[in-house]
């Protein structure tokens, strides 16, 4: 909601400064977004009149002309612009002047000067050259009535600032500027001034035929013809003003009118054609496969699920949203129908969004429009459509056709004094809570600490008892609520040992080089297929935006969507983690405080990375990062855990290079190398290498456990075993550690790593080796080599038994 201070002080004025109206506004609810002046600085510009004007003697393009701006002497400006002419009152900037900055950031100061020979003293000025707006089609046509020497600052009302209202849904009867003064006259108790006009006389009996057939869609209709108009009437200046002020663009005299009563009452209004409606009106639903040519150009499709007003050939306009073409009026408009109506905001709700556009109109329909004042707004349409288009002995003004077919009900809501002190945690009396529900205009009952409440046609978010608590809370001041710390017995938790924070495990992988990224819950279904291979994913009911349609079930798509924004910016290397929640259907889960029957909300970690394994530097070659950069990061964030890994298919990851993560014997996770079709479908140069694991997982942690440190030397030993290529190093890997926790003769290996692979010359086909460095420490003697090799011997023959591995020579 935008709008002018000084269109807003015509109604309500507070003795206060602008910076306080802007506080005074944002503490009650209504945040002021921004606060602008409605022009830049500008010194010594004044309104002038040309009262001669010749040809340039050395310039075709150019006139010399002689202008009074009000200090009795003639001043001599050469010009250019098309619409100079003599007799024309103009914007025109003295010497000395100090015009608005440039391109270089400084004012233009005006000079005498010499154009092609002539002396020039001043400048005549368009609005672009004031950065008033865009427009350098010509200078100001200032109106006539214009005082010469005027400052134009202040004939043009240039002081003034622009409000910017961020609004939450339910203040709709703020969404005009009565309204926002209504509430600044509560808030100061400064006597509210609504605006005020001469009621017209009713000059034809006419009245067009209207039927209300659905009685669920409009609630009240009003209107009335206005016959012999001259729509080519000029709109005030003092009214361009105030919508240019607001956001809105001039059009015609007609729609300028509707707009404006809009942005002052809140009740949008529209302007038929009369003369191209055919018959009479039908407010109804729609029909399927009904079509309708739209003011701003597009057809629209409707069925029973749009409200509509058509008459007895064809629909005239989607209710509450938008006109329709084949009504509207033009230049050549002489007989005009005035509607105004009330619609249920269920009604307009969503409709919108459906046609991929929003109106003013349907902003403040769905929201709730005040049903009573509905008649009022025709009439203060009705007298400025007269004022400004009327042609006297012509025009001829029908009666209003009023039809109340289902208006609200506005039920009482009960407020008891003593739950709102201790909800607010100040001490009210009826006496205070009195004064401000008749502050507010809320007419009420009242006992020994309880009010009943009637809240007025335009409000519609009192519906509860705690609708009425904000009030008073609003009225009363947030400010003046005293901050008191909590009284209760709080006892401090301590975090059990065994279990990490988010925040700690956030901090281990930023110290792993990657930065964290929050995406949306939402995602594009497309991402559900290809990375989860979830063709049934959890669907949004009203999604945000069509690509945030369902709910994820991996963080995965959300990730590479990072990596794909990242390199179209020309970023070579990321490195990127997220904790997420993702969303399964899981008919175990049951209804509790945090968790939704048959859906399953777990929190996970996935980490991403693309590009380069390190920054390029001197010291280190560059490569791309791999598998094993990644799975080394893993296994850092769960040490003292020891992950094993099982080969598996993946729908996102590459088939010869991802794994299934396994803590325990129990899958937690994946981990690999993004599909090459994936990488080619999100237009990616390099796979990235990922990991998703449940986040609990990371969060439990292992206790440390005393161990002696042995004084003894510690024996290294490699193994070197002939297995077949199909054999994975972890099923080798895994029986080597089963015979050191069960096979005495082992107690004494301490480690075990894969140092080697070898496949080639000298091993038969369809083998390869592996070798594995084996480090022995005793903590009460020295190893012997008896005792290392029977250690050996046993390791070998375990794998040799199971696999038929052979000794390498």
């Amino acid at each position: 909601m935008q709008f002018s201070e000084s269109w807003l002080r015509s109604m309500v004025s507070p003795t206060m400064t602008s910076d306080e109206l802007s506080h005074l506004l944002t503490m009650s609810g209504l945040e002021v977004e921004e606060v602008s002046p409605v022009a830049p600085p500008f010194t010594y510009v004044v309104v002038g009149e040309v009262l001669e004007m010749s040809r340039h003697p050395n310039a075709d393009r150019l006139n010399v002309c002689q202008v009074d701006v009000g200090t009795g002497t003639l001043l001599n400006i050469v010009c250019g612009a098309p619409n100079v002419r003599v007799g024309m009152k103009v914007v025109c900037a003295t010497v000395g002047a100090l015009l608005p900055p440039g391109d270089d950031g400084k004012p233009f100061e005006i000079k005498v000067g010499q154009l092609r020979g002539v002396e020039s003293q001043g400048m005549l000025c368009s609005a672009k050259e004031l950065k008033l707006s865009d427009d350098h089609g010509g200078l100001i046509d200032v109106p006539e009535d214009a005082p010469i020497g005027q400052n134009f600052r202040d004939y043009f009302q240039l002081n003034d600032l622009k409000f910017t209202i961020k609004l939450t849904p339910n203040k709709a009867d703020c969404l005009s500027v009565l309204g926002v003064a209504r509430e600044v006259s509560a808030l100061t108790g400064c006597v509210l001034k609504k605006p005020t006009y001469q009621k017209v006389d009713v000059t034809l009996a006419e009245v067009l035929p209207v039927k209300v057939s659905a009685p669920d869609l409009c609630g009240r209709f009003t209107g009335r013809i206005i016959r012999g108009l001259n729509a080519r009437a000029m709109t005030p200046e003092w009214m361009k003003r105030r919508l240019e002020r607001s956001g809105q663009r001039s059009i015609s005299a007609l729609v300028d009118i509707s707009n404006y009563v809009m942005l002052e009452l809140g009740q949008p209004t529209h302007v038929f054609d009369l003369s191209k409606i055919h018959g009479g009106l039908d407010v109804r639903w729609g029909r399927s496969g009904e079509t309708l040519k739209l003011l701003n150009g597009n057809t629209v499709t409707v069925d029973d699920w749009v409200g509509v007003i058509a008459d007895d050939r064809e629909i005239e306009s989607l209710a509450g949203i938008m006109g329709g073409d084949a009504t509207s009026v033009s230049l050549e408009t002489q007989d005009i129908y005035l509607e105004a109506a009330f619609w249920y905001p269920h009604a307009i709700q969503g409709r919108s969004r459906r046609f991929n556009f929003s109106t003013d109109a349907g902003h403040r329909f769905e929201r709730g429009v005040d049903f009573e004042a509905t008649v009022e707004s025709i009439e203060r349409i009705t007298a400025l459509i007269i004022e400004i288009c009327g042609v006297s002995g012509a025009t001829k003004v029908g009666p209003v056709d009023d039809q109340i077919v289902n208006l609200p009900e506005r039920n009482p809501v009960r407020l008891r004094t003593e739950r709102a002190s201790k909800v607010i945690g100040v001490p009210f009396t009826d006496l205070q809570v009195g004064d401000i529900f008749t502050r507010l205009g809320l007419t009420y009952s009242h006992s020994a600490g309880i009010f009943d409440v009637t809240p007025p046609s335009f409000r519609f978010d009192i519906e509860i008892e705690e609708d009425l608590i904000e009030e008073i809370a609003r009225v009363f001041g947030f400010e003046n609520i005293p901050a008191l710390p909590p009284v209760a017995a709080n006892a401090m938790r301590v975090d059990p040992e065994v279990k990490r924070s988010l925040f700690t495990l956030r901090r281990q992988i930023a110290d792993l080089d990657y930065q964290e990224v929050v995406n949306f819950s939402f995602v594009e279904e497309a991402w559900e297929r290809d990375f989860a291979g979830n063709n049934e994913p959890i669907r949004l009911r009203n999604p945000i935006a069509s690509q945030f349609g369902v709910m994820r079930s991996t963080l995965l798509g959300s990730l590479v969507a990072n990596v794909r924004y990242n390199t179209k910016r020309k970023v070579t290397r990321i490195r990127v983690f997220e904790f997420g929640a993702t969303y399964r259907r899981d008919t175990s889960v049951e209804d509790g405080p945090l968790s939704v029957a048959g859906y399953s909300q777990s929190k996970r970690l996935a980490v991403l990375a693309y590009g380069p394994a390190c920054d390029e530097q001197w010291g280190k070659q560059t490569r791309s990062v791999d598998y094993f950069d990644i799975k080394a990061d893993l296994e850092s964030l769960l040490a003292p855990v020891v992950p094993s890994f099982v080969p598996n298919q993946h729908p996102a990851l590459h088939p010869g290079r991802s794994a299934t993560i396994v803590v325990d014997g129990k899958a937690v996770g994946f981990i690999g190398e993004l599909h090459p079709r994936l990488q080619q479908r999100y237009e990616l140069a390099h796979s990235p290498v990922v990991f998703e694991l449940d986040a609990q997982v990371l969060q439990q942690r292992i206790l440390p456990v005393y161990q002696e440190l042995s004084k003894y030397p510690a024996v290294t030993r490699d193994l070197a075993v002939v297995v077949d290529q199909s054999l994975h190093m972890q099923v080798l890997l895994d029986d080597f550690e089963l015979e050191v926790r069960e096979n005495p003769l082992c107690k004494s290996v301490q480690a075990i790593v894969l140092f080697d692979e070898y496949r080639g010359a000298g091993l038969p086909a369809g083998e390869k080796s592996l070798a594995f460095r084996f480090t022995l420490q005793d903590t009460q003697s020295t190893l012997l080599d008896d005792k290392v090799d029977a250690a050996m011997a046993a390791l070998m023959s375990s794998v040799t038994k199971k696999h038929g591995a052979k000794l390498r020579t």
